[in-house]
């Protein structure tokens, strides 16, 4: 299969590209730079030169693929909402390419606004008010009917591993700035995790597999205590461990504030029935505890 992935040499997509090359396929890689084409070469992947915006390089790239994974996303919180609309014709222009053929396009989505207090599924749907990508979601799930094999994997909102720039190393960062390592409240309050490693694995068997119009949970622990991650952290750092009261967490973890005092709790037990897909990886604990994480104060 010719597959072509934005976010190719993302730290998901960089995990993706190999794990699709070694089942088979033939990779081409969404590319803004003439870094960015290189790294793809190197991993034995091609080039197909363009951004999110740039419409009409995402068209041929579609058009000329046996199927697309989407994984890019332009990761700016201070103009989320303009991302999200980006996302949104981005998923648009790749699905009017598909559209009729049969051919599946998969794209990356998140847990943010599911609903608290029990462990969601891949059967529960979001509210769209809290995550303005839920719109993205459902365009793609609305693809089924026009004739595109489309699949919707939300991603853990940690998704770990060795050069993960998001917001374990983000929490990482902040317990350097301020000189101890903090959680909101009682810290009791979870996320769901994954591996990088895993999270591709999951991505290739959703583009074989997955039937039309699926939801799929990439997630291989249920739920992570954000004080047990404090606490990993603080050791590894040798700085203090402490609570930040709620009405203190924005000035003390900025932007990162209302998702560390996110709870939720999800469960994957439907996708990995359908595609066969058991995480491997190491857990969120076990993969700081490598250490990984501290090597690097940047």
């Amino acid at each position: 299969m010719r597959v072509f992935v934005t976010g190719a040499t993302g730290f998901i997509g960089s995990a993706l590209v190999p794990e699709l090359i070694s089942a088979g396929h033939q990779v081409v890689g969404l590319a803004r730079s003439d870094s960015a084409a290189a790294a793809l070469a190197a991993r034995g992947a091609q080039a197909q030169r363009g951004a999110l915006d740039n419409l009409e390089s995402l068209r041929a790239g579609a058009a000329e693929s046996d199927g697309v994974v989407h994984l890019a996303f332009i990761h700016d919180f201070s103009q989320y909402q303009a991302a999200a609309h980006t996302d949104l014709r981005a998923i648009e222009t790749l699905g009017a390419a598909l559209g009729g053929s049969d051919r599946p396009l998969v794209i990356a989505s998140g847990m943010l606004g599911l609903a608290a207090g029990w462990v969601a599924t891949e059967q529960d749907a979001p509210v769209l008010a809290a995550n303005p990508r839920v719109a993205s979601a459902q365009a793609t799930l609305a693809l089924a009917s026009h004739g595109v094999r489309s699949g919707v994997v939300r991603l853990a909102p940690t998704v770990h591993g060795e050069g993960d720039p998001g917001f374990i190393a983000a929490l990482v960062g902040i317990a350097r700035a301020k000189g101890v390592s903090g959680y909101i409240g009682d810290g009791g309050n979870c996320w769901p995790a994954v591996h990088r490693l895993d999270a591709a694995r999951l991505f290739r068997l959703a583009l074989e597999q997955a039937p039309a119009g699926s939801i799929l949970h990439g997630v291989a622990e249920e739920g992570v205590p954000i004080r047990e991650i404090a606490e990993v952290i603080g050791r590894h750092l040798s700085l203090p461990v402490v609570s930040v009261p709620s009405a203190a967490a924005g000035e003390h973890f900025g932007w990162l504030a209302p998702f560390l005092a996110a709870d939720l709790l999800a469960s994957s037990a439907l996708t990995r029935e359908r595609l066969g897909w058991q995480p491997a990886q190491p857990g969120l604990i076990e993969d700081l505890e490598q250490g990984h994480y501290f090597l690097n104060p940047s």
